[in-house]
């Protein structure tokens, strides 16, 4: 299964696409990042983003200017989007100007309206429940960490969020070990945990608990997040105290294998999910993780618009 087949489709979640085909990408991304590939297209992007974002937003820009197309940001309030204009109605035109959008938006509902509406491929530039374009970047920054992915120990720390949720997913698939650590209250949506149940590869155990010392134990990647997202910020200072045992710092560190790395999606609260000696510490991937953004989502391009 090559990444042709991938032409025209979408990415609205991680589990779009099959472990083989997770695979294409993270090979096809290494390739693009190595410069053994140069294609080209005059198609247009478009970012139809209704949140905030950095690494997003300027490596799909930057990826799609370095394959010789070009972007349009669609931001919401500079659209009929923002003054109430229907969801369909707006995907049905785009739909005949665009060759390719990226959505990040809140609700997992809205972008499958969108994608119901338009032949063009539509990808998950994040939403509240998962953010799959974060996870290639993750796996392929592993990768290239480990020269393997299938028999690896993941340990996530902090909120179930929809980075975890997609990293759950991919994990369990890609036939690495995830153990997922949060305060009660705060576990990955159990559908999504059922999920990951169904399509783990063989002898992968995922394991959800409370207890972030146990779940470090022996793990070769270390991952967190920050203890409230996008459109929670109001909840941030009452979570502190609840998710402190969560922090990833040295103590915690040296529970992990002693090879271990550490990766976080950023923006990074130094002091609160990560310690600045960790997060600019000799096992910190964070910067490159952060680069393969862009390598992995211009993979996403290149397969989706079938470039190659």
């Amino acid at each position: 299964m090559g990444i042709a087949s991938l032409k025209g489709r979408d990415l609205l979640a991680i589990s779009d696409l099959t472990p083989e085909e997770m695979t294409d990408l993270l090979q096809l991304a290494a390739d693009l990042k190595a410069g053994k590939l140069a294609p080209r297209c005059d198609k247009v992007l478009g970012l139809l983003f209704s949140k905030a974002s950095t690494r997003t937003r300027v490596s799909f820009s930057v990826a799609m200017y370095q394959l010789g197309g070009q972007v349009l940001d669609l931001n919401p309030s500079q659209t009929q989007v923002g003054r109430g204009e229907p969801l369909q109605d707006t995907a049905r035109v785009l739909d005949r100007y665009l060759d390719i959008v990226a959505i990040r938006t809140y609700r997992q509902e809205d972008l499958q309206t969108f994608a119901d509406y338009v032949q063009i491929p539509v990808i998950n530039a994040l939403t509240d429940l998962e953010h799959p374009c974060q996870i290639l970047a993750d796996l392929q920054t592993i990768q290239a960490c480990f020269g393997q992915i299938t028999g690896l120990t993941i340990t996530y720390l902090g909120d179930g969020n929809n980075v975890a949720h997609s990293l759950l997913l991919a994990g369990a698939m890609m036939g690495m070990n995830v153990r997922m650590a949060t305060p009660d209250g705060f576990q990955p949506a159990p559908e999504i945990v059922a999920l990951a149940r169904k399509l783990a590869a063989p002898g992968t155990k995922i394991t959800l608990t409370d207890d972030p010392q146990a779940a470090a134990e022996g793990a070769h990647i270390l991952y967190t997040d920050v203890w409230a997202s996008m459109g929670q910020e109001d909840l941030a200072d009452a979570r502190i105290p609840l998710f402190q045992p969560y922090q990833v710092n040295q103590a915690l560190l040296q529970q992990a294998d002693p090879q271990a790395i550490v990766l976080h999606c950023l923006p990074a609260h130094r002091g609160e999910e990560i310690t600045e000696a960790v997060l600019e510490g000799p096992q910190s991937r964070v910067w490159d993780q952060a680069e393969n953004r862009l390598h992995a989502q211009k993979a996403l391009l290149v397969s989706l618009l079938g470039l190659l």
